[in-house]
This record gives structure tokens, sequence and C-alpha cells, in this order.
């Protein structure tokens, strides 16, 4: 899978060049009419780990892509908040539960759709949830329950697995991976 490029300059709305510009390393779309650079980075995915009574919160997608597989509440970092607002905001918006954050316990990175995901360990402080647009249905799961088969992202397949096997242990680790 590769990204979009761009094609038009962003200040002047030029078609833009593909080159690698005199001093950078990469090819980056430039501008020949005003030679503004444009940059193209990893986007960040924050959410959440909600846990009740030892078991974790999953959501059934209501969008795509992967509409009508299951998920941990998460989604894209907005300008101007930072990752635990906006693991808050998502877990909100997908799962309408109250949680408070228990440390970052995942950063994934998805190299080939240039993803950067950061998930938090999340204490839910009652077992009650209202899904939002976004979400068919939200159910808790038990490491032995959980729809292994239907999960609908590789990097939430591997942070449920780390996780579930450090619950056993009740010791927690930042857990730091790539998925190719």
């Amino acid at each position: 899978m590769h990204p979009r490029q761009i094609q038009h300059c962003n200040q002047c709305g030029t078609a833009v060049e593909h080159r690698v510009p005199e001093g950078d390393t990469h090819a980056r779309a430039v501008c020949p009419a005003c030679g503004h650079i444009q940059y193209e980075n990893p986007r960040n995915i924050v959410g959440t780990l909600p846990v009740w009574e030892g078991r974790v919160l999953l959501c059934k997608r209501a969008i795509q892509p992967r509409y009508g597989l299951w998920t941990l509440p998460a989604g894209f970092m907005e300008m101007h908040e930072t990752t635990e607002q906006g693991a808050l905001r998502e877990t909100h918006e997908e799962a309408g539960v109250e949680i408070e954050l228990d440390g970052l316990y995942c950063m994934a990175n998805v190299k080939p759709v240039s993803q950067v995901y950061l998930l938090y360990r999340a204490r839910m402080l009652r077992p009650h949830w209202e899904p939002g647009p976004e979400t068919l249905e939200a159910r808790l799961f038990g490491a032995t329950e959980v729809p292994w088969d239907q999960l609908a992202f590789r990097t939430i397949r591997e942070t449920l697995e780390r996780f579930f096997a450090e619950q056993q242990t009740g010791r927690y680790s930042l857990q730091i991976f790539d998925i190719d």
C-alpha cells in the first residue's frame, strides 16, 4: 500500500515536482514556481486498552476500512492535542466509556501505511459504554473470548497478545514493535 503523493503546492497551487531538494536525502514535493517544499510524514493513531475486571473493551467497526471487525477504540490524532487528549477523545467518541489513563502501553510502527500507534492502558471507571456512530457494538473480552480471527488490524492483534501475556504476571512494560 503506497500513500497518495502530493500533486499541487499548498502555497500557490502549482503542480509540484517530486525530487530530492538540495541538502536533503529524500524525494519531496517541491514547487517549481515558488520553491515551497511539502513534507509527508507518518500519521499518529492514538487510543486505549480500556479494562474492566481484567477484560478489554473492543469496538466493532461501523466504518471502512475493516467494517464489521473488532478493534480497540483508537483513531487519528488531531492537530493541537496531546497523545493523551487524543486517546481520551477517541475512546469517548468510539465507545462512550469513562476511563482513566494508566500509562502508555504500546508504540507500534506500521511501516506499510506510514502510521505510528500510541495506545494507553486505561481503567474503566464503571462497566457502562455507549458506542458512537463509528462503532456497531462494544463488548468486554477476556483473553480466551477475543474473536482473534475477526480483529481489524495486525497492530491490534499484536497489542492484545502482548497485553494478555503480561496480564498473567500483573507487570506491564512499554511495548515497542514494528509491523512490516
